[in-house]
């Protein structure tokens, strides 16, 4: 029976009156509900072992914001369609060198709960371990984070008000017919050619147009304008225990697919290494179904030479609805795969650039050496 009931839980069909309702089964998710909204004050208090409604998400910001001044900022980046504030944070310690961007969001599909769970626990780590971590201390020397917390805050809102499986933002369509785009759908990447559909009700609903939605306008609009400085893309999901790689819309490989393969694979094994959890590397067309319109071929179709997508737990089991219970292990064995691909991210770029600046002080000195013996 429990089988049956995740097959129904991952079609979404339990709902009022649909095949596979059952009543006592959502009283007992609103129960759960119930019991994750937590009142809190203040920061020390704030649990990231729990879920947390927008509101709370909001204030969350707000309050790291106030308390780490000299590293984080909060900014608007744009307006959902239900007119409500999309806001990311910066992680940025000063510097006088010009600085990379690691980008970083979750929550694009709304029942997705341990995606802005993650995104939290990420910024939590790094302003908790900066002053001491060296390794983070090395990254924030040359590198800004720019974390997006919860991408599709209208279909997340709906998932704790009316609908928990809710995948979709709430735009309209055919005059009040349908609601919501796939805004993981909805980008400028081969869009609606395969693996999308034009039909508003379906699941996987791609927009009457390539980023058509203010959401999709708001992440795209950003990240054009920085694309030059931005040298990773990471889009969180769940479920599956997969890291891919662009692309999903056709079998040919990015420039760089041996890297991207190379480095998502030793992200894998940190990954395993912290509670033996297994997961897969490749492109999304691979090893898990085709796609088109996604943020993460889209990033790297603009030029962004790091562009990954991890699905986080589990495989099934749980689905969507992943327990509480397993917030901590996912978040700390993410945690230790994300600072794997910053690490091989980070050598890349700053050992080319020191290599590069070592080889034009080698060819001046050479210079300089050559004019002194002729003198």
């Amino acid at each position: 029976m429990k089988s049956l009931l995740g097959t129904l839980y991952l079609l979404g069909m339990l709902v009022p009156g649909g095949l596979g309702y059952n009543r006592s089964l959502a009283q007992h998710r609103q129960e759960v509900l119930d019991k994750t909204v937590t009142p809190w004050r203040s920061l020390e208090t704030y649990s990231y072992n729990r879920y947390h409604p927008m509101g709370e998400i909001y204030q969350w910001m707000s309050q790291i914001s106030e308390k780490y001044t000299e590293v984080v900022t909060q900014h608007f980046l744009g307006m959902t369609y239900e007119t409500r504030p999309m806001y990311y944070l910066k992680i940025s310690l000063p510097s006088s060198n010009p600085k990379k961007i690691i980008w970083m969001d979750c929550g694009i599909h709304a029942r997705e709960w341990i995606a802005p769970a993650f995104c939290q626990w990420f910024v939590k780590q790094i302003l908790q371990n900066y002053k001491d971590n060296s390794k983070i201390r090395r990254f924030l020397r040359n590198l800004d984070f720019y974390v997006l917390p919860v991408l599709n805050v209208d279909g997340y809102i709906y998932t704790w008000t009316t609908d928990r499986l809710w995948r979709k933002s709430r735009s309209s369509h055919n005059n009040g017919a349908c609601f919501g785009t796939d805004l993981n759908r909805n980008f400028n990447a081969s869009w609606c050619s395969i693996g999308a559909s034009k039909n508003c009700q379906d699941l996987t609903y791609c927009g009457t147009g390539p980023v058509s939605e203010p959401e999709t306008k708001a992440v795209s609009s950003f990240i054009e304008s920085r694309k030059e400085d931005i040298l990773c893309f990471l889009t969180m999901h769940s479920y599956g225990q997969l890291i891919l790689t662009p692309y999903g819309y056709t079998e040919n490989k990015s420039s760089n697919h041996e890297e991207l393969i190379q480095v998502g694979q030793k992200a894998a094994k940190a990954l395993k290494a912290k509670h033996g959890t297994n997961y897969k590397v490749g492109s999304s067309i691979d090893i898990l179904y085709a796609t088109s319109g996604s943020s993460r071929d889209w990033a790297r179709d603009i030029g962004i030479p790091f562009s990954y997508t991890f699905e986080l737990r589990d495989n099934g089991t749980y689905g969507f609805v992943l327990p509480e219970a397993q917030i901590q292990a996912t978040c700390e064995e993410t945690m230790a795969a994300v600072l794997s691909v910053l690490d091989d991210v980070h050598e890349k770029y700053w050992y080319s650039d020191s290599a590069g600046k070592m080889t034009s002080t080698t060819a001046v000195l050479s210079l300089l050496v050559s004019f002194t013996c002729l003198l």
